[in-house]
C-alpha cells in the first residue's frame, strides 16, 4: 500500500473530490481515482465518501493507492532499443507503431511485454497493466521514454513530472506556416464531449496544460517545430497545435482530411531529461528522428 494525504486549500474548496484526488498526479485518470473512491481507497477526515463529494476547507484528504495485483502480462523477447539502464531505471527509445502498455484489445506486443523480458524487476505502483510505465507516448509516436525498476524510482520520476521539472523536447511537422518563430500555448486540455476517444482544449473536467514550441524550419505549405512540454497531458502536443490551428501532419485523429500519408503523426520524443531517483545526477538523452520522418523532411525540402 502507498499512503499519500492532502489537505483542502482555499482554491479547491466546493471542487469534487474525484477532480481534487486526479491533480495531485497526473498519471492518475479520473476515472482510476473515482474506482478507488468507490472501493474506499479515498477518506476524507477519516471516512469513504461518494466520488462526487464536494470539498470543504481543512478536510484532510487520505489516499490508500492499492497493492497492484498479481501480473498476469505475458513477457515477449524483443529488440529494444535500451539508451540507459541501471537497477533503478531504464530509458528506451521506442519505435513508432508500438503501444507502450497493454490494454484491452492491445494485450501483447506492447512495450511493456517486451520490458518483461528484458528485465523482471519493474514498480508495480500503476498496477498489472503499467508496470514500471511513468509517463507514456501515442502509439504512433517515436523516442524516449523512462522506465521506473522500483517504487523508489517510480516515486521519484512521477514527482519530477509533477513539479514540472523533466525535459521532454518533441520534433513535430505541422499543417501551415507559422507566421512567428516560438510560442507558448496554455491552454487546459479535457476530453471531448462529442467524443470520449479525443481530447479538446476545453474549461470543463480539464487539467492544466502548457506547451513550448519553436521553429525549426518553414516550408511552403508545412513548418518543422520543436516543442517542450510543461506539462504531460493525453495528446497534449497534437491537441495545442490543432488548437493554434497548425494541426500535426499525419495525424489520423486530429489533423485534416487531406493530410500525409505516413501512417500516424509526425512526433517524436527526441530529448527526454531528468534527476536520477539514487545519484541525484541530471541525466539527458537524445535520440535521432526515425528514417519516415527524415524522409518527409527531406520530400518537403525539395518540394520547396
Amino acid at each position: 500500500m502507498h499512503n499519500t494525504g492532502i489537505t483542502i486549500e482555499e482554491e479547491q474548496q466546493n471542487e469534487r473530490l474525484d477532480k481534487v484526488v486526479a491533480s495531485i498526479n497526473e498519471e492518475w485518470s479520473r476515472t482510476q481515482v473515482q474506482q478507488w473512491i468507490k472501493e474506499g481507497h479515498v477518506l476524507v477526515n477519516g471516512k469513504a465518501v461518494k466520488t462526487n463529494y464536494k470539498c470543504s476547507l481543512g478536510d484532510a484528504v487520505e489516499i490508500v493507492i492499492p497493492e497492484p495485483e498479481e501480473l498476469d502480462v505475458l513477457a515477449e523477447e524483443m529488440d529494444l532499443e535500451i539508451y540507459y539502464e541501471d537497477s533503478d531505471v531504464l530509458v528506451v527509445n521506442k519505435p513508432r507503431g508500438m503501444v507502450v502498455h497493454p490494454a484491452p484489445g492491445h494485450v501483447t506486443g506492447t512495450l511493456v511485454n517486451g520490458l518483461m523480458a528484458h528485465c523482471k524487476d519493474l514498480s508495480g505502483i500503476n498496477g498489472v497493466m503499467r508496470p514500471g510505465i511513468v509517463h507514456r507516448i501515442d502509439k504512433d509516436t517515436s523516442g524516449l521514454l523512462m522506465v521506473a525498476k522500483n517504487d523508489m524510482a517510480h516515486e521519484s520520476l512521477v514527482q519530477q513530472l509533477v513539479d514540472k521539472t523533466v525535459t521532454r523536447r518533441y520534433k513535430a511537422i505541422v499543417h501551415g506556416v507559422i507566421p512567428h518563430d516560438h510560442g507558448t500555448i496554455d491552454a487546459p486540455i479535457g476530453r471531448d464531449k462529442k467524443d470520449r476517444q479525443s481530447m479538446t482544449v476545453t474549461d470543463e473536467n480539464s487539467k492544466h496544460a502548457v506547451t513550448h514550441f519553436n521553429v525549426i524550419e518553414k516550408f511552403k505549405d508545412f513548418t518543422y517545430v520543436e516543442c517542450q512540454l510543461e506539462t504531460g497531458r493525453t495528446h497534449q502536443i497534437r491537441v495545442h497545435m490543432k488548437y493554434i490551428g497548425y494541426p500535426l501532419a499525419g495525424d489520423p485523429k486530429y489533423g485534416p482530411r487531406k493530410t500525409l500519408d505516413i501512417g500516424g503523426q509526425a512526433l517524436h520524443a527526441g530529448v527526454l531529461g531528468f534527476v536520477h531517483p539514487r545519484t541525484k545526477e541530471y541525466l539527458e538523452f537524445t535520440s535521432p528522428l526515425p528514417p519516415i520522418f527524415e524522409e518527409v523532411l527531406g520530400t518537403l525540402r525539395q518540394n520547396d
